[in-house]
């Protein structure tokens, strides 16, 4: 891996380092809207908005004061300044979800970076006829393989089967860069490049670490990363965070929110390596 993180310069503002538009969360499913916002901001990007429920809202406000909150009656005023819009993380598959999602197909600008994932994904494969309406030419897709699945209509059997043909796959009839999430990462754009991940290890199979994951590619797009080198470096920098929680916290005991903590150490040992 030899992709260059996002300059600082030194003569810079909150506004430098671009606007991450979180669209995320339930009001059951809060954790994923927190974990999602913050690794956006531990990666550098200026701001993190997140778009959720009332409940949701309050959560995550509980927990910290680093992300800007937004009601979703007030999604579309948003949008159209967001350097990325990051979709999906616990947004639920109900007729309110849905809603969202279409209304978010309707607002998008051709020129805006956007990050599908987890139930955005599931709501996306039920309504491919949405998306092929819709404006959205800068696209990252993060399925995991029964994710995977349903984009394909295929069984989760055949997706594990050629992991990287299954990427492909979904480059081609969605026009977007894969990132297919198994123990070995893969990384797939409609120019031919890819990538096999080579970081991370089994204690990162936790609920919330893949939202921990979107939010660490939106915030490096945010920062104006290549779309297919922001995904790689986030995969990398996300499995090598859950290499070092490993050595400290044992493969048993690391959480989503540990992978967090350890994004400073990650970016640390990747400079100096």
């Amino acid at each position: 891996m030899d992709y260059k993180l996002p300059k600082r310069i030194e003569n810079s503002n909150k506004a430098t380092y671009g606007r991450v538009l979180n669209i995320a969360g339930s009001d059951y499913m809060s954790g994923a809207a927190c974990l999602s916002s913050l690794s956006a901001l531990k990666i550098g990007c200026g701001y993190c908005f997140l778009c959720s429920t009332d409940r949701v809202i309050d959560a995550v406000a509980s927990q910290t004061q680093n992300v800007v909150f937004l009601p979703r009656k007030d999604m579309t005023q948003y949008i159209e300044n967001a350097d990325v819009i990051e979709i999906g993380c616990g947004l639920s598959t109900n007729f309110d979800a849905l809603e969202i999602f279409k209304t978010f197909l309707g607002c998008i600008k051709p020129s805006q970076r956007v990050l599908v994932d987890a139930d955005g994904l599931n709501i996306l494969a039920k309504n491919y006829d949405l998306y092929k309406n819709s404006q959205i030419k800068n696209l990252i897709l993060t399925p995991h393989p029964k994710e995977a699945a349903r984009l394909l209509e295929k069984t989760t059997e055949e997706i594990l089967s050629d992991i990287k043909k299954s990427a492909r796959e979904i480059s081609e009839k969605f026009g977007c860069i894969t990132v297919l999430k198994t123990h070995k990462t893969y990384v797939y754009s409609p120019d031919g490049r890819e990538y096999t991940n080579t970081t991370g290890n089994n204690s990162m199979a936790k609920a919330g670490s893949g939202d921990v994951l979107a939010g660490m590619i939106s915030g490096l797009l945010a920062q104006g990363m290549d779309m297919f080198e922001g995904a790689c470096l986030g995969v990398y920098l996300h499995g090598l965070c859950g290499d070092l929680a490993k050595e400290k916290l044992t493969e048993y005991s690391v959480m989503a929110e540990d992978l967090i903590s350890f994004i400073p150490d990650a970016i640390k040992f990747y400079l100096k390596n």
